[in-house]
């Protein structure tokens, strides 16, 4: 398999686009790993072209679905929470019902390091295969489900880890059709979720309304599944996969290397904070006296902010470095929930926190995967952004139960307490974030990357 020159992952992104301030690798991989070989080379040679080309634009389509039933289905979350604790779980507390979407969104990144691994020795064929079976079959034990164990095995953990193998195979393989616009590329690809973010809390509102609750998630599970079958013919990989024999060192190498180490805390904490506006901001608003009918379109407001968010960034990443505008997100995103979504209580001012906290935590899904990406070896791409992935998986699981115990009865506790936890874990995310920048680049603003 090729190992491509780190050593364009950046420079080639801005020196093409005539950027005059100083490029910089951020990770000298190749001093680490050697110069690629006369026999790599040749073999890369004889892969198609990057940032270029039908297949890799037809592989951004089916990454975009992809993403619309995976990631774009877990960020809607906070529906749930919010129907659960007044229906089928309402003897349950909010903290109890948490850990449902909390295990969620910790099992789509717990797969990461297997899925990973067996996209780079397999490709993404059959990850989607049984990606799609898993998450379709799980939504539809959902719809049978009354009591809380049986929302945990069906939601939490069958279709969750269907939507992790989907998430997974289609974002690493449009990883490996683009060098100099992969960050614009991830952000198309990423906006799938947004999309879902967005079609799927209203789905779930209306149909709730007319159809019951059991036929409104066999309908989004047929939905899904159209996507998925979309996806299973679209997604491809660049990359020739060979199977290799699993090495453990790959699973902590990582760990060794400074960027990678901080960059990853860093990851971790600031995916402390990130859901928690997504789960809690529904009982939040009706906490403060907004309707349900207009609380219900909160969600979709979050990702409609998203939606910008995770292709402009993205864009302007390719161009200014994508450390120094992930920087840039982080700390907006710490600074909306601290002064902007703690103080505001009217719908006005809980409104225009969606939107921003949207835009900004969409620009981070975004740039998390091209900084990954940036600072890995193309050949170990999968397992390495297993490993990150898998990492923050426990702050997903934590984030949301903390949060709840913060808020015992959300219909008279005040959430300021919630509200600080996840701004001030986004700080401390931001500035290891900030650190790994400096450890790669130095402390240079002039320096791209």
């Amino acid at each position: 398999m090729a190992n491509e020159p780190h050593s364009d992952q950046v420079a080639s992104d801005s020196a093409s686009d005539g950027q005059t301030g100083k490029v910089l690798n951020p990770v000298p991989l190749a001093g680490r790993h050697g110069s690629p070989t006369d026999e790599e080379k040749a073999s890369e040679s004889a892969l198609p072209p990057t940032d270029h080309g039908v297949a890799a634009w037809v592989t951004v389509a089916g990454g975009f679905s992809v993403l619309f039933v995976s990631f774009g289905w877990i960020t809607c979350i906070g529906v749930f929470q919010d129907y659960y604790q007044t229906h089928q779980l309402s003897s349950y507390s909010p903290s109890t019902v948490a850990w449902i979407p909390s295990l969620e969104a910790c099992i789509i990144f717990i797969w990461g390091p297997i899925v990973g691994n067996l996209f780079d020795n397999y490709g993404p064929r059959w990850l989607l295969i049984v990606g799609t079976f898993l998450h379709v079959f799980g939504l539809m034990m959902v719809s049978l489900c009354t009591q809380y164990y049986q929302f945990i095995l069906a939601q939490s953990i069958c279709s969750a880890t269907g939507a992790s193998i989907l998430f997974f195979a289609g974002l690493t393989a449009v990883s490996t059709w683009f060098v100099r616009h992969r960050a614009l590329a991830l952000g198309i690809t990423v906006a799938g979720s947004s999309l879902g973010g967005i079609v799927f809390p209203i789905m779930v509102e209306h149909l709730n309304a007319k159809v019951g609750f059991a036929w409104t998630i066999r309908i989004c599970a047929f939905l899904i599944l159209a996507l998925c079958l979309f996806a299973n013919f679209t997604v491809q990989s660049r990359l020739r996969h060979t199977p290799k024999p699993i090495n453990i060192r790959d699973y902590w190498q990582p760990f060794r290397e400074a960027p990678f180490a901080t960059f990853a805390l860093g990851y971790f904490l600031f995916y402390l904070g990130f859901f928690i506006p997504y789960n809690f901001i529904i009982l939040e608003a009706e906490r403060y006296g907004m309707s349900s009918s207009l609380a219900g379109y909160l969600v979709p407001v979050l990702n409609a902010g998203g939606s910008v968010g995770r292709i402009a960034p993205g864009w302007l990443a390719d161009r200014i470095g994508r450390f120094n505008v992930m920087i840039m997100v982080t700390i907006f995103s710490a600074i909306v929930v601290l002064a902007l979504w703690i103080p505001g209580q009217s719908n006005g001012a809980i409104i225009a926190f969606c939107v921003l906290y949207g835009f900004s935590s969409g620009a981070f899904i975004t740039l998390a995967p091209a900084i990954l990406a940036q600072i890995s070896p193309l050949p170990q791409l999968g397992a390495r952004q297993g490993i990150c992935f898998a990492f923050i998986a426990i702050a997903s699981l934590l984030s949301n139960p903390i949060a709840g115990a913060l808020v015992p009865n959300t219909g008279v506790d005040p959430f300021w307490k919630l509200q600080l936890f996840a701004g001030m874990v986004m700080v401390g995310g931001a500035i290891m974030i900030t650190v790994a920048r400096i450890a790669g680049g130095g402390v240079s603003l002039k320096i791209v990357i």
